[in-house]
């Protein structure tokens, strides 16, 4: 009797011990907040439209919408929005190229009501064909319609990665194509589901004012996902630009659009990282007037909303203000995003911009403009991530990206150590202007494709008068040299984009 009783104990324990086996270092974060009253859990599975098979670029996307967006076994979608409603919660599945991340965010009040429904979303997805044909048709309108009438400036980001990355896994935009999605099958959904939502394919981070029991919770769920292990894509082996490539989408447009961009070989975490980020803020931080850019072609001459310079993927930057979270790439561009300007003007914009980045590499930054973009980055990273919500998404980033401790703490503490020659540094070490990408969306492309090969001059007027430095300099931009060969500019069809 008393080997008897032994043996359960022994198989109780083996039975936890298996249970919570994924309960390590590599795959969780915590972040407990005393006093805060929510609950943030995300669920980052590695997975994106890098892991698209050819032909079904979009699965990943239309994959992750089906769990965040469809019924479940247990509830009609409907249900689930109904139960979620009085708790002023609900839960999301993004994909982007690397990243897939299940997240959801209640009060601690709420987390009992809350969870089953959670959890229901990717443990139990019902994978129903009305689901699968709604959210299919929603994705073909935004890549039929939407992207290429509502919005120039991420239609142009979008051939910009597109072109850079062509033929690699990266070269296509995360909701994919629209001959691809339209082969897309419900049983392809299901497949890449048990593919990729595996227990061995998670980074779980919970944070807030969690109690210790729902980690615990959430890695016994887990655990039920099935055991396959997905193999690794490599990095994107792309094809290095050379010389001025540009491709020019002809588009009965009152204004254009200019995306530019290439390659760069480092990734947060690094000193180089933090030093070129002093000299992309100067250039051309996101949406703040006080950038280089900004002042260049708005401020002084007027000729649009925003000029803007990256040094990481920055999706969707018309609608927000700070760096997104949960988007890493182990391949980033350095890109410069010119708001639309006035078709008459885009010649000259183009001219200013592409200036402006030689005059970065060749002079970099002086000691004054240094010490003012350092001292302001250092309170600006403050405002990164306000939540505890955000500040886990950085700490998933972390996760992918190897960096020990936080990177929000160490982009601070960096800015006290980084000197002149440090950002002067990186600049010449990893941006240039001789080789790189260009993606305009514009009327007339012939002509504009003549403009530029022919170098022709590029005359501004003003509807309002400038201050003589002001022409005086556009005197240097008007005739500045473009290297752009003929048969390095490409004009696409608006309706031939992303077949």
């Amino acid at each position: 009797m008393k080997m008897k009783f032994n043996f359960i104990i022994l198989l109780t324990a083996l039975i936890m011990l298996t249970a919570c086996s994924n309960k390590s270092e590599d795959n969780i974060i915590l972040m407990p907040v005393k006093n805060d009253p929510t609950v943030s859990i995300k669920i980052w599975f590695k997975v994106g439209s890098q892991n698209d098979p050819e032909g079904k670029e979009g699965l990943a996307s239309l994959t992750a919408a089906m769990l965040s967006d469809g019924a479940t076994i247990n509830n009609s979608y409907e249900d689930i929005l109904e139960k979620l409603f009085p708790l002023a919660s609900g839960y999301n599945c993004n994909s982007s190229t690397e990243m897939t991340i299940y997240s959801g965010r209640t009060h601690v009040d709420n987390i009992d009501e809350y969870y089953p429904l959670f959890v229901d979303g990717f443990l139990n997805p019902a994978f129903e064909e009305t689901d699968f044909n709604r959210l299919k048709d929603e994705t073909l309108n935004y890549l039929k319609t939407n992207l290429k009438y509502s919005s120039d400036e991420e239609l142009g980001k979008a051939v910009l990665y597109n072109e850079i990355f062509e033929g690699t896994p990266y070269g296509h935009i995360s909701p994919g194509t629209i001959s691809a999605l339209e082969s897309i099958t419900l049983e392809d959904v299901k497949s890449f589901y048990n593919q990729y939502y595996t227990r061995s394919n998670f980074v779980l981070g919970v944070a807030g004012g969690y109690e210790e029991s729902l980690v615990d919770k959430l890695l016994e769920d887990l655990s039920k996902l099935s055991e396959n292990k997905p193999a690794e894509i490599a990095k994107p082996n792309f094809t290095p630009i050379e010389g001025h490539q540009v491709a020019i989408v002809e588009k009965n447009a009152p204004a254009t659009a200019i995306s530019m961009g290439f390659p760069i070989q480092i990734l947060r975490g690094s000193k180089d990282w933090y030093a070129l980020a002093i000299a992309n803020s100067w250039f051309g931080e996101h949406r703040n007037s006080s950038s280089h850019l900004y002042q260049v072609i708005r401020e002084a001459r007027g000729l649009n909303y925003g000029d803007y310079s990256y040094i990481e993927n920055f999706p969707n930057g018309g609608s927000r203000q700070m760096p997104p979270t949960n988007v890493s790439r182990r391949q980033q561009i350095f890109e410069i995003w010119i708001r639309p300007v006035p078709n008459e003007t885009k010649h000259f914009s183009l001219r200013a911009a592409l200036r402006e980045l030689k005059l970065l590499v060749d002079e970099g930054l002086t000691q004054s403009e240094f010490e003012l973009t350092r001292n302001f980055l250092k309170k600006y990273v403050l405002h990164y991530a306000p939540t505890t919500s955000e500040r886990l998404g950085y700490a998933l980033d972390d996760k992918f990206y190897g960096i020990e401790g936080s990177h929000l703490e160490k982009f601070r503490k960096m800015m006290d150590e980084m000197t002149l020659e440090d950002v002067n540094n990186a600049v010449k070490k990893y941006l240039q202007y001789d080789n790189i990408q260009i993606a305009i969306i514009t009327n007339n492309a012939d002509e504009f494709k003549n403009a530029l090969v022919n170098n022709t001059s590029s005359p501004i007027e003003y509807s309002s008068p400038k201050p003589q430095s002001v022409l005086d300099e556009d005197v240097q931009i008007i005739n500045y040299q473009l290297p752009i060969k003929e048969e390095n500019v490409k004009i696409i069809q608006l309706e031939d984009l992303f077949l």
